[in-house]
């Protein structure tokens, strides 16, 4: 009995034990589920800050570089029925406030979160926005000198850029929502029909969609497969990094007397997820998001992000966005998904391929045109 006995003190004792550290792990805070859109090597440094700040562990989630943000969005939507995570952050504002529109991302109150500005916030704050990146060209300057350089979108339609400019897939990513900018400012400030104009131009000069994203596109540019790519700040500094001699120059989308037709500034934005498993956490992770340290963080990591909701950030004024593109970012969101069916639809390579082939007439949409002819 006596072995009997012991055995059972052995196995209360380990219950016991097993209950004490358990215990201690619900006395803690809960977690936070986080879908990131953002590069790993820049967030997991702030989520751990938020951690080491306020004891709440983060458990992020990220997506691919094929998919970016519209591949978590899209997993969001899923579980909507059951969420899974309490914070989206991603690196581009436009598929957030998507689900913001759909209410899939609840309304956000926090103290730290009051004085956070109009200009980077959604009206009924489902999101927030701060720390951001130029859209800009990418170029070689020693192909081509900077006085070459296209000092507006519109130059990339003529004939010196043939077959000399590439872009990444503008399904995904910040080429998307870009292409849904110009869409909106241009009909707005030149007429209806200028966008799809501008991307006939860019047919005729026989532009090149690249699978690989923003990066592959600075990537293209470096190794002399193109003279010019449409491509954002952050792509273009890490490129730098790596010792590729590529700059970066932000044309207009207006001529120089059009105000509010400068560059078009793309912010992180996050935002709560609607019934997320812990409402709690989720504002706090938001708040801390959303604050002068993350700006200055995200200022000096390896993305260089921009502040823009705390100006009292210190920054390199070279870095600073003189003139903000004036298209707000729910307009952006509402026209980026038919800007991108026209652009790939118009810059389709078969499409590009008839426009060059000689032979009959072709139709305005690039589709052959068979002349009738008599027996």
């Amino acid at each position: 009995m006596s072995g009997v006995s012991g055995w059972i003190r052995c196995v209360a004792a380990a219950f016991f034990l097993l209950n004490l550290q358990v215990g201690c792990d619900q006395s803690g805070a809960n977690p936070v589920v986080v879908y990131v859109s953002v590069d790993e090597q820049v967030a997991r440094p702030i989520l751990a800050a938020f951690t080491e700040r306020t004891g709440i562990p983060v458990r992020p989630l990220f997506d691919t570089e094929a998919t970016k943000t519209t591949g978590l969005a899209n997993r969001l939507r899923r579980e909507s029925g059951r969420p899974r995570a309490d914070v989206f952050w991603s690196s581009e504002p436009f598929e957030v406030e998507r689900l913001a529109a759909d209410e899939m991302l609840a309304v956000a109150t926090h103290p730290e979160l009051s004085d956070h500005p109009a200009a980077w916030r959604r009206a009924d704050d489902r999101w927030f926005a701060f720390a951001g990146r130029g859209r800009v060209l990418v170029y070689d300057p020693e192909v081509l000198s900077p006085d070459e350089v296209p000092d507006r979108w519109t130059a990339l339609v003529e004939s010196r850029f043939r077959d000399a400019i590439v872009m990444a897939d503008p399904r995904f990513g910040t080429t998307r929502g870009h292409l849904g900018a110009m869409s909106v400012y241009w009909s707005r400030v030149a007429m209806p029909g200028y966008y799809a104009a501008w991307l006939e131009g860019l047919a005729e000069n026989g532009v090149r969609m690249l699978p690989g994203g923003n990066a592959a596109t600075v990537d293209a540019v470096a190794r002399g497969e193109a003279v010019l790519g449409l491509t954002d700040t952050d792509d273009v500094v890490a490129a730098n990094a790596r010792g590729l001699r590529v700059k970066a120059v932000a044309p207009r989308h207006g001529l120089d007397e059009e105000a509010g037709g400068g560059t078009l500034v793309i912010p992180n934005a996050a935002g709560i997820i609607s019934g997320g498993p812990n409402p709690v956490g989720a504002v706090e992770l938001l708040a801390f998001l959303a604050s002068a340290e993350v700006e200055a963080r995200l200022y000096a990591s390896s993305s260089r992000n921009i502040p823009l909701a705390h100006p009292e950030v210190v920054i390199d004024p070279a870095d600073r966005i003189r003139e903000p593109l004036d298209v707000g970012i729910a307009e952006i969101a509402g026209s980026m998904d038919a800007a991108v069916a026209m652009a790939m639809s118009k810059l389709d390579p078969e499409r590009i391929r008839r426009l060059r082939t000689p032979g009959p007439g072709r139709s305005l949409d690039g589709a052959d045109v068979i002349e009738e002819t008599t027996e």
